[in-house]
């Protein structure tokens, strides 16, 4: 099987949230389950994403609470990964959420759309 690298994308929405409020919906089994996947687990530092009947499992590469979580699919290559980072403006405190992630070069438009529709998701379940 040939695998062919990815790009990496880096999209930033502006969230009308706190940090702390934020941070929970992008590292919580829970939080997760209102806008990223169907369900989620964690089994110690690995989380199980679900949709319908598809299974993907993450592994943690790296969290700072209230500020970012960097996971890693199981079956992507090392130097690939995904990550939700929160900013936070100093003089006028909006928050934004930074997605990095890495999508096939000739699916970039369809990426992007999904993480637009996802992020929206997000917002609602956060009344933002």
């Amino acid at each position: 099987m040939v695998t062919h690298k990815k790009k990496k994308i880096r999209l930033e929405f502006e969230i009308k949230s706190s940090p702390a409020m934020l941070y929970n919906s992008i590292s919580t089994p829970s939080g997760l389950a209102n806008w990223f996947a169907d369900d989620v687990d964690i089994y110690n530092n690995l989380y199980k994403f679900k949709w319908n009947k598809d299974e993907l499992i993450a592994e943690v590469l790296k969290k700072t609470v209230n500020k970012m979580i960097k996971f890693k699919w199981k079956d992507s290559r090392l130097e690939e990964y995904f990550e939700f980072e929160i900013l936070q403006d100093e003089l006028t405190d909006d928050v934004a959420l930074v997605i990095t992630d890495f999508v096939d070069a000739n699916d970039e438009k369809n990426a992007v759309q999904l993480w637009e529709s996802q992020v929206n998701e997000l917002k609602m379940s956060l009344g933002a």
